[in-house]
């Protein structure tokens, strides 16, 4: 293209189309993928937990699936010569290996989590070194809602100051590239309650058959039987 003077470099009329059809492309996709999880968000409008994992893995579905036609259909539409493709696709990923190393590691392990099984939203895990609920699972971050620490881990960091299991308040985002680096700690996957170990010291002259008995029958008033915990 000749302007002001200046032949500009890879400005000319068949550029210019093919960005304009990248643009309703992209506009189409996008809309599209959005409209789908307001649709499944309307037909899947029960909060019970059955139902929320399927509305969340639809959802996941739908992204991947939208990501996919994406880069699909701007490949087909900036190069539509195979011998081209082939070149541009290799520099593209030789580069973005060696700049968005974290980026893709995180991507990765996204994918490691869905074919592991690692947690799911909802589930309770420890990962990166933040324990909580986790509330959304994303291709690079992991978001969690953060849980205090019990006495014995209150100085490690971060700093916390509720020492029970309850919710501080913050929400953490913690890459998913932790899982190829750290131990990932999941409390409900496959059993939905954990040990508990609770201290009751007593005096060396007290009746410990008399205290084993009324814990014991506190015990059996208060938990649930073994055929609960099936059906639950």
């Amino acid at each position: 293209m000749h302007f002001l003077g200046i032949d500009w470099v890879g400005v000319n009329a068949e550029n210019g189309r093919k960005l304009l059809l990248s643009l309703i492309f992209i506009a189409v996709i996008v809309g599209g993928g959005i409209g789908l999880r307001a649709l499944v968000g309307l037909v899947l409008n029960r909060t019970d937990h059955s139902t929320l994992q399927t509305k969340f893995w639809t959802r996941q579905g739908i992204s991947l699936l939208a990501a996919v036609l994406l880069v699909l259909g701007l490949l087909s539409i900036w190069f539509n010569d195979p011998a081209r493709l082939a070149t541009a696709f290799g520099l593209m990923s030789a580069g973005l290996a060696f700049a968005l190393q974290q980026v893709v590691t995180s991507v990765a392990g996204y994918f490691v989590i869905l074919r592991g099984s690692t947690f799911t939203v909802g589930d309770r895990i420890t990962m990166g070194g933040v324990r909580g609920d986790v509330l959304r699972l994303g291709f690079i971050q992991t978001t969690i809602m953060e849980m205090g620490q019990p006495p014995a881990v209150q100085g490690s960091s971060p700093a916390m100051w509720v020492r029970s299991r309850q919710f501080t308040g913050r929400i953490v985002t913690v890459s998913n590239a932790q899982i190829f680096s750290e131990p990932v700690f999941n409390y409900t996957r496959d059993f939905p309650f954990i040990w508990e170990e609770m201290s009751i010291p007593i005096t060396y002259e007290a009746d410990r058959s008399k205290v084993e008995a009324i814990m014991l029958t506190a015990a059996k008033r208060h938990v649930i039987g073994p055929h609960e915990v099936v059906q639950g």
